[in-house]
C-alpha cells in the first residue's frame, strides 16, 4: 500500500492574527506526525500552484482578478465577514488547490494507492464568483473537475463530513450528474445551506445528498447514518474515485461546532469510507482537509487517517470523551432513525442495499 501526503508547508503567509482559521492548524500536525514518525512511510510530495487554466475550470476569471487585485494590496480584505485575503492569501490558496489536483494525479495514474492532502485555507464554501466561510478556492471542486478533465472519470463521490455544509461544492455541482455529493452536518448552522430536500437539478437531480443533523449527535448516531445512507447510496451510484472533505469540526472540543464526534468515531467514518472505495473503485480515495479549529483534534484527525490509509490499526485518540454536559444534551435528541426514514424517503434507497458491506 502506497499513500502519498500532499503537505503544505508553505501556508504562514495567510494567517490573520487572531483568527480561527490560521498556520496553527498544519504547524500542529506537522508536530503530531513528526511524533508519530508516520511521514517516513508515506510519499511525500511537494504541492504546486494550480494554474489560472485549472482553475477556471470551478473559478470565474472575474473573481480571479479580484484575487490578484487582493494579491496587490498592502491590507487585509474582507469577503464578507469572516473570510480574509492578504498579500500573499492567492499564493497560498493556488497551492492548496494545486495539492489537490497532484493528488488525483498520483492516485489517477497508479503512482499511488490513495492520498492524504493537508493544505489551508479550506475549500468548501467557495463559490465560482466569491470567497466564503475562511474559503478561497474550492480544493475539493477543482480536484474533481481535474479527474474529469484530465482523466475523463465519469463518476465521482464527494464525501464531506466537516460540520458545515459545503454550499460551495454543492452549487458547482448541483446540476453535473457526474459528481455526487454527500454531506453530514449540523443544521441549523453556517452556512444556512443543506436541507434534506436540496437533491440536484436537471441532469443532476438525485446526485447531491443532504443529511442534516441537530447538534448533539454523536459517535453512534453518525456510524448509523453511514450504515443506512452512505452506504447504500455510494453503492447504488458506483464512483470511479471518491474524494473527501474532511472537516474536524464535528469533533466534541471544536470551539465553532456543536456535534459530539470523537476521534475514534471519526476514524470510524474515515475507515468506513475506505472500504467503499476498496469495493467500488479499487481503493481509489483522497482525502483533503477542510475545517476543524481545536488543533489537537484536527492534528490527531488527521493522523488517523494517515493510519488508516496506510493499514494500520492505530487510532490516536488523546481528547477522549466528550464531558457530561454535553453528554446529557445529547441524550434529549430523537433517535437518528427518525431522521434518516425521512431521507431514505426522498432518495428511494433500497433498504438493502444497507447490508451488502457487511
Amino acid at each position: 500500500m502506497t499513500t502519498a501526503c500532499l503537505f503544505h508547508t508553505d501556508h504562514h503567509p495567510h494567517t490573520l492574527e487572531n483568527h480561527v482559521e490560521h498556520a496553527g492548524r498544519l504547524e500542529t500536525t506537522a508536530q503530531v506526525f513528526k511524533d508519530a514518525d508516520i511521514l517516513s512511510r508515506m510519499r511525500l510530495v511537494d504541492p504546486r500552484p494550480a494554474t489560472e487554466g485549472q482553475l477556471l475550470r470551478v473559478h470565474t476569471r472575474s473573481y480571479l482578478n479580484t484575487l490578484k487585485w487582493c494579491a496587490r494590496q498592502q491590507d487585509v480584505i474582507w469577503f464578507g465577514q469572516d473570510t480574509y485575503a492578504l498579500p500573499k492569501s492567492y499564493h497560498v490558496a493556488r497551492v492548496a488547490a494545486g495539492a489537490a489536483l497532484r493528488a488525483v494525479d498520483l492516485v489517477m495514474t497508479g503512482e499511488v494507492d490513495n492520498a492524504l492532502v493537508i493544505a489551508r485555507p479550506p475549500g468548501h464554501h467557495a463559490l465560482p464568483n466569491t470567497a466564503m466561510g475562511f474559503c478561497l478556492l474550492g480544493n475539493a471542486a477543482l480536484a474533481a473537475r481535474h479527474a474529469q478533465a484530465v482523466y475523463g472519470v465519469e463518476k465521482i463521490v464527494i464525501m464531506d463530513y466537516d460540520v458545515h455544509h459545503g454550499n460551495g461544492t454543492q452549487d458547482i455541482f448541483y446540476d453535473d450528474p457526474g459528481v455526487f455529493y454527500v454531506s453530514t452536518h449540523q443544521s441549523p448552522f453556517y452556512p444556512g445551506t443543506g436541507a434534506a430536500t436540496e437533491t440536484g437539478h436537471g441532469a443532476g437531480q438525485g446526485t447531491t445528498l443532504n443529511i442534516p443533523m441537530r447538534a448533539g449527535y454523536g459517535d453512534n448516531a453518525f456510524a448509523r447514518v453511514f450504515e443506512r445512507i452512505v452506504w447504500p447510496a455510494v453503492h447504488r451510484y458506483a464512483p470511479q474515485l471518491i474524494l473527501v472533505s474532511a472537516g474536524f469540526d464535528a469533533h466534541w472540543a471544536d470551539p465553532l461546532g456543536g456535534m459530539l464526534l470523537t476521534l475514534s468515531g471519526f476514524d470510524h467514518l474515515t475507515r468506513e469510507l475506505i472500504r467503499m472505495a476498496e469495493e467500488c473503485c479499487d481503493g481509489r480515495i483522497i482525502f483533503i482537509l477542510e475545517g476543524g479549529y481545536n488543533l489537537s483534534a484536527v492534528a490527531h484527525g488527521l493522523l488517523n487517517v494517515a493510519y488508516a490509509l496506510l493499514g494500520d490499526t492505530t487510532v490516536s485518540d488523546p481528547l477522549g470523551v466528550p464531558n457530561g454536559f454535553k453528554t446529557r444534551n445529547a441524550a434529549a435528541l430523537p433517535p437518528i432513525d427518525v431522521l434518516l426514514d425521512g431521507i431514505t424517503a426522498i432518495h428511494g434507497f433500497d433498504g438493502a442495499l444497507a447490508k451488502l458491506h457487511k
